[in-house]
């Protein structure tokens, strides 16, 4: 288990919501930060994010390793006056609510810094903090769309195709971690905290820069940046090549018995076969039909080709590859079992049984932030019995 905790000592009050947010306190936690989650009594909503096994799914398994959750009713006096202690005394806050809610509880980052100057304040939101859209509702599949994401990626008939998970929430959960890091170098320096907005908007244009330049030097989306390349079907499965280099493509050529298309006058260089990439394309998938993606990937490897055969999560899993670098562990949860982690990278594996693998329940360490907050064994039993809190 990662022993280095560059930010033990440092404590987060983390009120977000989802994925974004909470994937960037998960980091915070697994760099030695003591992460409170601060949840409703009902949790978080991401908990629901697909199959639920109890109060978790895959996702609020993976955002909040290592974090402690005390669930608090913030409509509640006593609940409310706990949820704005937390935040007055942490080093760092995390919300992801629209602009102005946190406001409306008196948890906003100009009335938490009046009493604690040196804050590191980050908000996640969709579209930004001002503007005519930073009020609308907003989930990845909306930013992928909003952001010319989609538009770059296409099915046969021209399509715009969502990517299959919430990369955009994970992104920006990247995003927003590098930017707190930088944050807590600034305050060590400068002795000076910040506000952050950190918003999936700006996270998906950001990592989108060179292609989003490129749209426009070119005044629209280009070519291809080589041919052939993409998702291959073979006679069990799929394949994917990338053939970037002349010699890349004569190999090709020879391993599927096509050596005719290397003098082809329409293929014999980069530019025309980006030119003619739908008839080229057409050629070679009829050969990879008629061999196993096994077969196909072992003379392409031998060859020297790019190409990866398509893989599912298990095969992932039981690659001797992903194995060779500890790139994941099994560990096992107490909600949902024996699970594969992967590893962050940056940080050592995953270790079973240590509390930074553990996700926390709906307020299951509601006694022991108390307990961190000061209050005595009868306190916490009176604020537990009026609501205010609940343990799970």
């Amino acid at each position: 288990m990662n022993d280095d905790k560059p930010l033990e000592g440092l404590v987060v009050a983390d009120f977000s919501q989802g994925v974004a947010g909470p994937y960037s306190g998960m980091m915070l936690a697994q760099a030695g930060a003591t992460v409170v989650k601060v949840e409703p009594l009902s949790g978080d909503w991401a908990r629901t994010l697909g199959t639920m096994y109890e109060d978790h799914c895959a996702h609020s398994l993976v955002v909040n390793l290592g974090k402690k959750s005390i669930a608090l009713d913030l409509k509640s006096e006593d609940g409310l006056a706990l949820a704005k202690e937390l935040a007055v005394k942490a080093d760092i806050v995390l919300e992801s609510f629209r602009p102005g809610v946190m406001k409306k509880f008196g948890l906003d980052y100009e009335t938490i810094r009046k009493e604690n100057e040196k804050v590191i304040y980050l908000s996640v939101t969709g579209y930004g903090q001002d503007g005519p859209y930073s009020d609308r509702p907003v989930t990845d599949s909306a930013i992928q769309g909003f952001s010319g994401w989609m538009s770059i990626t296409r099915d046969e008939n021209g399509l715009p195709m969502k990517t299959g998970m919430v990369v955009i929430d994970f992104m920006t959960g990247l995003f927003a971690y590098q930017s707190l890091l930088k944050a807590i170098i600034s305050r060590s320096v400068r002795g000076e905290g910040r506000y952050i907005d950190c918003n999936l908007m700006q996270a998906a244009a950001a990592f989108q820069s060179a292609k989003i330049i490129e749209n426009h030097l070119e005044g629209g989306n280009p070519n291809v940046l080589y041919v052939p390349a993409g998702t291959m079907q073979t006679s069990d499965g799929y394949v994917g090549i990338a053939v970037m280099r002349e010699h890349h493509y004569e190999a090709l050529c020879q391993v599927l018995g096509r050596e005719d298309l290397l003098t082809n006058p329409e293929y014999d260089n980069r530019e025309k076969r980006v030119q003619n990439e739908k008839p080229l394309m057409a050629e070679l998938r009829a050969e990879f039909l008629k061999k196993t993606t096994a077969e196909w990937s072992s003379a392409l490897t031998a060859a020297g080709v790019i190409h990866s055969p398509i893989h599912e999560y298990k095969d992932y899993l039981d690659n001797e590859q992903p194995k060779a670098v500890d790139s994941y562990r099994w560990v096992e949860h107490d909600v949902v079992g024996k699970i594969p982690l992967p590893r962050i990278p940056g940080f050592d594996s995953f270790e079973a049984g240590h509390e930074l693998t553990h996700s926390p329940r709906t307020g299951e360490h509601s006694r022991d932030v108390l307990d961190f907050m000061g209050r005595d064994s009868e306190t916490i039993e009176k604020l537990l019995k009026s609501g205010a809190v609940q343990q799970f």
